[in-house]
């Protein structure tokens, strides 16, 4: 099953996003001129939601280190797991807006939106997307108590015993939820989710795949590798339109059988929302000349990753881009929040 992306319309993305990035924003710009001109003049934290080891984490301490020598100021990644992946998001979203506390994330800030009744901020209005990263593939994993080696055996077996399989995810909301409910609609399957504990990360979730308390998880493709070579986890599928690098023999689901499927994992960073526009501004471009340098260029590529060229109005678009195909899953997929 192929899901219509309807775009967004040009009047909420001026309401939205541009306000959102410049909206009550020029007063506070205004006050502290001194603050935007010479930021940053004291350390800067990034809070990562997942936890040690994973995509977010890897990428937010490359990133640190680039910025800390750029700026001579210390950048610190501090993870901040659990709360199916928003207990780090929380906490930047009560942080002062002053450009010290910003958060690293995956698509699942864009894909919480559609679960934002229950949770304690709004991921689209209490932030601004201030630049993209770098995106990658997810890799559909499952261990061996599972007894699937290939993406037909699971469609198979989960035809075979329909809504009696277990998929895990880092919680719900989460890219790691959204992208198995694409799978199964596509795939035309029903099997039962099991999200994350409060505390858990991304490392317990792909635990629980490999002693086979789950049968199957879409998987950051970083996070899984390790267990993948040392054959834990059997790698079933990745989820872009393009074979990775790193799995180079792993087919894509698209290969596998599930014809167009393309569900790739993106990084990017936000700022509390009312965070000066020169602050804002000074970010994109500092972010920007990072992302450039041949060093970053090199790790990104290393970590299976490729660059994202927006602009950072771009990228404010495309997170309610992202935001609108989450909800229209979770509708199709009866998916309650």
């Amino acid at each position: 099953m192929r899901l219509n992306m309807r775009p967004i319309t040009f009047f909420l993305f001026l309401l939205i996003g541009c306000a959102g990035t410049h909206g009550n924003v020029m007063s506070e710009a205004t006050n502290v001129p001194a603050v935007t001109e010479a930021y940053p003049t004291k350390p800067v934290r990034l809070i990562e939601p997942f936890g040690v080891g994973g995509g977010p984490d890897l990428l937010a301490r490359a990133l640190a280190q680039q910025l800390s020598e750029l700026w001579g100021q210390p950048v610190t990644v501090e993870n901040s797991p659990g709360a199916g992946a928003t207990a780090g998001p929380a906490q930047v979203a009560k942080s002062p807006p002053d450009g010290y506390t910003l958060l690293i994330n995956t698509n699942a800030q864009a894909y919480s939106a559609a679960f934002s009744k229950n949770l304690p901020y709004d991921p689209l209005k209490d932030f601004i997307p201030i630049v993209s990263l770098t995106s990658q593939p997810y890799v559909l994993v499952a261990g061996k108590p599972a007894g699937v080696a290939t993406v037909g055996e699971l469609i198979a077996a989960a035809k075979a015993k329909p809504g009696e399989l277990k998929f895990g995810s880092a919680g719900i909301g989460t890219g790691t939820h959204l992208g198995v409910e694409k799978f199964n609609l596509a795939a035309g399957i029903k099997a039962v989710h099991v999200p994350a504990r409060p505390a858990d990360s991304n490392a317990d979730t792909i635990a629980n795949a490999i002693a086979g308390r789950t049968t199957y998880y879409m998987a950051p493709i970083s996070l899984a590798l390790p267990q993948i070579r040392d054959g834990k986890l059997i790698a079933l599928g990745v989820s872009t339109a393009r074979r990775s690098a790193l799995l180079p023999e792993v087919p894509t689901i698209a290969e596998a059988g599930v014809a167009g499927f393309d569900f790739p994992i993106w990084y990017g960073l936000w700022a509390p929302a009312g965070t000066p526009a020169g602050v804002i501004d000074k970010l994109v471009k500092d972010i920007g000349r990072v992302l450039a340098g041949q060093s970053l260029r090199d790790w990104v590529t290393k970590h299976g990753g490729e660059p994202m060229n927006m602009t950072q109005p771009e990228f404010a678009h495309f997170v309610l881009s992202e935001s609108e195909s989450a909800a229209q899953i979770t509708k199709a997929a009866g998916i309650k929040p």
